[in-house]
């Protein structure tokens, strides 16, 4: 769906920024912080690989005491799963019946130094309109209950509140509150409100909508409502419309704004064969059309 995006439209959406009024839609990665880690993968870590006083002690250039006090010197390393803090999800993420976007298999394009289909790499620049649908302010909640299933009723409810109407090649942003209980890892990693399939299957085929970002740790309902399928809006929109999806957005500014409608741009690190890669969206409010 991102062949949606073309030079004509992403000069239109620039065309009515407002300068004066930017967001930044990202969270700050440290230490502790909220993470998926229920399967078992890394949690974010940082460390020191330069501190100004170990390298005069180390003296690793050989440069003398001297140079090493009057040259101060910090370097440091992280460590992480590619799903942490605020990411988008690339088309290989999830796949149905052993295929992944396009029909590919892991037999076929899954090597030892990650996929040979669509990675991250092949996510580009996102420059397009976002659309935000504030689903905890229709609600009248600061964060929407453990496990609610959002629904079309909701999703339709809260754009006539915001006075907004989506269209193809749009990016939604879906506020839940869940932000509110940031960094509460407790809080915010467990049962995440989000949408359910049929709510997916709205945006993705109604509004053929470009891309689905969220403020949770996954943007669709959890646990899962279908038996037989544990994270069945992932597949659904990654594997067979391919539709990235964003997790983990900062969503409370604009909502505490009631900016609606903004230019959204962002991009993600490259990388090869990636099933992730982090990213920094930031957002416009818009010039009235």
């Amino acid at each position: 769906m991102l062949n949606l995006m073309t030079s004509k439209s992403r000069a239109a959406i620039l065309s009515r920024i407002d300068g004066s009024r930017l967001y930044d839609l990202s969270v700050e990665y440290f230490l502790g912080m909220p993470s998926f880690q229920s399967l078992g993968d890394p949690p974010y870590q940082f460390w020191f690989t330069h501190t100004p006083r170990g390298t005069g002690v180390d003296d690793p250039l050989g440069v003398g005491r001297a140079q090493n006090d009057k040259v101060s010197y910090t370097g440091d390393a992280i460590s992480m799963y590619t799903h942490t803090g605020t990411h988008i999800d690339s088309l290989n993420h999830f796949g149905l019946h052993g295929r992944i976007y396009n029909g590919f298999r892991a037999d076929d394009a899954l090597g030892d130094h990650g996929w040979q289909r669509n990675g991250a790499e092949k996510i580009p620049p996102i420059v397009a309109r976002g659309v935000l649908i504030d689903l905890a302010a229709l609600k009248g909640v600061a964060v929407l209950p453990d496990s609610y299933g959002i629904t079309v009723a909701d999703l339709k409810a809260a754009l006539a509140r915001e006075h907004a109407e989506l269209e193809p090649g749009d990016v939604v942003l879906i506020r839940t509150g869940r932000m509110t209980v940031w960094p509460d890892r407790a809080r915010y990693e467990a049962n995440s409100p989000g949408l359910t399939l049929e709510a997916a299957r709205w945006l993705a085929e109604d509004k053929r909508v470009m891309v689905v970002g969220s403020d949770a740790l996954a943007p669709e309902q959890l646990p899962s409502a279908h038996k037989d399928n544990w994270l069945p809006m992932h597949t659904y929109l990654l594997a067979q419309r391919g539709i990235p999806i964003i997790e983990v957005l900062d969503l409370e500014s604009l909502s505490r704004d009631r900016v609606y409608e903004v230019a959204f741009i962002a991009a993600s690190l490259r990388l090869r064969g990636a099933s992730a890669a982090p990213f920094r969206p930031i957002a416009f409010a818009l010039r009235k059309r």
